[in-house]
């Protein structure tokens, strides 16, 4: 399911308009990449959370000339889905 597939499903399920849903998931993907820019995590209880962790330094492989690089350190986002999300999809 893309961007525009999502949408179209929230503005049915919901009973909006495809702007309003548009709107509505806009400001969540903002709200949540904000609180994650600040270090928060997004709890939404049933379906995930989300949480930014720091990846640390490795070294790896370029796999064109095979020479050892090393791979800066790098914050990235974790998704752990619920026991709700979990349990639905099995």
């Amino acid at each position: 399911m893309n961007k525009a597939q999502l949408i179209d499903a929230m503005a049915e399920g919901a009973g909006l308009t495809k702007a309003d849903a548009k709107k509505a998931l806009d400001s969540f993907i903002g709200a949540t990449t904000n609180a994650l820019k600040g270090g928060d995590r997004v709890a939404l209880i049933g379906f995930g959370t989300f949480s930014v962790t720091e990846r640390g330094a490795r070294t790896g492989r370029n796999p064109q000339t095979g020479k050892e690089i090393t791979i800066p350190a790098k914050k990235v986002v974790k998704f752990k889905a619920g026991a709700d999300l979990a349990d639905s999809v099995s």
